[in-house]
């Protein structure tokens, strides 16, 4: 339990200032981004604000990747919006819950390293796909309040400050990197504002009439009758969200990882993810995963340590109970300015280059998964797309590299040496290169170069030696691994194995 929850790296170098003024930049950016998932969701702005508090906390604390960010996303928004509609809030704390139960027991069971199973290309797909939804998700800023496109001095206007903003994060840090550029554009966007009364779009706007004040998270257990017909409605959208969260998070967590090059610890993530969900359920919040945009704002401030995630968290509990009157006059131009920056940042330009140069495959796997979690906006089901084209490509690529080389020995027996993986896929292949009607009396097949992988290969074995055992002609299996003839042990209780001259197994295998 302690390589879960011990709380700090003491081997970690912090940069305090670094640490609190990305931690301030990060905390005004959460802002209207909680408030438009809880509304995306069906939700109060305040039960966004609760699960960003909750889980940039939980997870900034216990968390298995220092300097990523967590909050409430959209993700989760999405697909928790039809059991608001269909049972109220009370139903997601519930579902909250669950799913970060579901979370943590995936923790601790270690399915963290399942990760590795997403392909290179899947993870370009996800971040490209990532980038483009976040800089459309900024678009709905350059509308009016009853969804008309600005034009005129409004769109002028808006325009100029969200260009300030972004000529801001990318030039200063060219000049000096005392201070993150992102806080810097946000403060000069709003000082202007401010300065020359310009009249544009807050954070007060976007949230409502209700805006972002708030007192503490209430502790509150879900008003859901405890029964198996609540689980039963519960729980396919508790397993969405805690695979979704999951998924997130991790590749979140590997690109953070790639970006620093450093290494954090996925089942910790998933640990403290789950235990974050947990509370954000009991404390009226939405739940949520990590978030790549905030998560790369943090890091391109140059935080590196758990102090910027506990910083934000803990600024924008204050912005809720102290200082929502404040926070509701921040330029919508000036955040909108950093999240199409982040936007900039977080597509991988350089898999543009692999066009004409990788596999056709890995091209079809990360175009699709870009197109799946763009028009689809459902970023689990987007990396199983990806995993599931890549292993067919796989499986088809290597379905063609069994190969059987042919001689015929000085007594008369026939050889056949089999060199490639014998599976699901290459069994055709491998039933092609056997002539049986006009082999000799003898023959062997030789696996010294190949496996015996799955319940397919073992009936491809099977059939060919019955079709040899019909016309009278005995045959040699010869070095199985040890692994291939556990196999082959397992399945005699499952499937007829042909009798040939081994009365045990009933395949002769030639032990060499």
């Amino acid at each position: 339990m302690k390589k879960y929850f011990n709380l700090f790296d003491l081997s970690q170098k912090v940069d305090y200032k670094t640490e609190i003024l990305s931690g301030l930049t990060v905390a005004l950016a959460l802002v209207p981004e909680a408030v438009a998932f809880a509304l995306i969701a069906g939700l109060s702005p305040l039960t966004g604000l609760y699960a960003a508090f909750m889980m940039g906390l939980v997870t900034s604390v216990l968390g298995g990747r220092p300097g990523m960010i967590s909050g409430a996303t959209g993700a989760v928004a999405v697909v928790i919006v039809a059991l608001v509609q269909s049972h109220g809030p009370e139903y997601i704390f519930a579902c909250v819950i669950l799913a970060g139960l579901l979370q943590m027991a995936a923790g601790f069971l270690r399915l963290g390293k399942l990760m590795r199973l997403v392909p290179h290309p899947a993870i370009f797909g996800f971040v490209n796909g990532l980038a483009i939804v976040i800089f459309m998700s900024q678009l709905v800023q350059f509308q009016d309040g009853s969804g008309n496109w600005m034009s005129g001095r409004d769109l002028y206007v808006f325009g100029s400050l969200v260009a300030l903003a972004m000529l801001i994060i990318w030039g200063l840090p060219k000049l000096t990197k005392a201070i993150p550029a992102a806080l810097v554009a946000i403060l000069s966007v709003w000082g202007i504002v401010v300065a020359f009364g310009i009249n544009t779009t807050s954070v007060g706007d976007m949230a409502g009439p209700g805006g972002i004040a708030g007192g503490f998270p209430p502790f509150h257990i879900p008003a859901v009758p405890f029964t198996l017909e609540t689980l039963q409605i519960i729980f396919p959208y508790a397993a969405v969200v805690a695979g979704v969260g999951l998924i997130e998070s991790l590749l979140t967590l590997n690109i953070i990882d790639e970006i620093t090059e450093t290494r954090g610890q996925g089942n910790r993530e998933a640990v403290a993810q789950g235990l974050a969900n947990t509370l954000s359920g009991l404390f009226s919040g939405m739940g949520g995963c990590a978030m790549i945009g905030q998560s790369l704002i943090n890091i391109s401030s140059g935080a590196r340590a758990r102090l910027s995630g506990i910083v934000a968290s803990l600024l924008l509990l204050s912005f809720i109970m102290f200082g929502s009157s404040l926070i509701e006059l921040v330029p919508m131009a000036a955040l909108t300015g950093l999240m199409i920056m982040v936007a900039i940042g977080t597509f991988e330009w350089a898999s543009l280059r692999t066009f004409n140069k990788m596999p056709a495959s890995d091209i079809f796997v990360m175009v699709t998964v870009t197109l799946v979690t763009v028009f689809l906006h459902n970023l689990a089901l987007a990396v199983m797309v990806g995993v599931i084209i890549s292993a067919l490509a796989f499986a088809w690529d290597n379905a063609k590299r069994i190969r059987a080389r042919k001689h015929v020995d000085e007594d008369g027996v026939k050889h056949y040496e089999i060199y490639g993986p014998l599976f699901f896929g290459s069994v055709t292949t491998f039933n092609s290169k056997f002539d049986v009607l006009n082999d000799p009396e003898e023959i062997v097949i030789d696996f010294e170069e190949s496996r015996v992988v799955d319940m397919s290969a073992i009936e491809a074995l099977n059939k060919i030696t019955e079709r040899y055992q019909k016309v009278g002609k005995k045959v040699h299996l010869k070095h199985l691994s040890p692994d291939c003839k556990k196999l082959l042990r397992n399945a005699e209780d499952i499937i007829e194995v042909n009798v040939l001259e081994d009365p045990t197994y009933k395949l002769a295998v030639d032990k060499v």
